[in-house]
């Protein structure tokens, strides 16, 4: 069962669909070249697009499911696809999560990526559930809310998401073009984890899933 599945059956946050990130970032040792990046960028796409129409795994509400014809994206770009250092956190507390409700998962900070995006530095905090912690294949599951300057101008108001695997070494691909909103974009059902003030980046990351709200 994929994480955003697993997650909106027990009424909790969207996270992510894992196989797919898993399968298809580019490896540790280089980045993919534009053509395989785009390829794999598409079928990740696709895959969401038949999440979202499969009654057993989609956040829409059953009229809006019906009328589905895909999400939409922004085109596809390579130069959002960057490497980023991670630097762990080994001394973080377990702390309670905001959410789009009262519900308060409780994560801790796994630690911070740093990166260049646009030609400027940035960092992120990443973390880590602890529900999450406890289900077989999901122990290295990484999750990575964010908002920047698209929020409410082209992409979901309330942030995005990235999903990423804890890497052997201290490197990890964020791909942006697989950047997703959160279930309580669809539906009013879900709980969902608000990115907290420092995961905001001071630029417009126009990739992955657009909204006009």
């Amino acid at each position: 069962m994929n994480t955003r599945v697993f997650l909106g059956a027990l009424m909790w946050a969207a996270l992510g669909a894992l196989p797919t990130v898993a399968q298809q970032q580019p490896a540790a040792s280089g980045k993919l070249t534009a053509a395989a990046h785009a390829q794999a960028v598409a079928a990740h796409q696709q895959e969401l697009n038949a999440e979202y129409r499969d009654s057993t795994r989609s956040p829409l509400p059953a009229a809006q499911r019906r009328a589905f014809s895909g999400l939409p994206f922004y085109p596809i770009e390579y130069g959002y696809c960057v490497q980023a250092r991670l630097v762990r956190d080994s001394t973080s507390a377990p702390f309670a999560m905001p959410t789009s409700t009262m519900r308060r998962p409780l994560y801790r900070k796994f630690g911070e990526l740093h990166f260049t995006l646009r030609g400027k530095a940035m960092r992120l905090n990443v973390y880590q559930s602890l529900d999450l912690l406890k289900q077989p294949g999901y122990e290295d599951y990484l999750f990575v809310p964010f908002t920047d300057l698209t929020n409410g101008h082209g992409s979901y108001g309330g942030g995005r998401y990235l999903d990423v695997r804890i890497p052997k070494g201290n490197s990890v691909w964020l791909d942006f073009n697989r950047a997703y909103n959160p279930y309580c974009a669809y539906s009013p059902n879900y709980s969902c984890p608000v990115p907290p003030r420092e995961n905001h980046l001071p630029v417009a990351v126009k990739a992955g899933v657009q909204s006009d709200h």
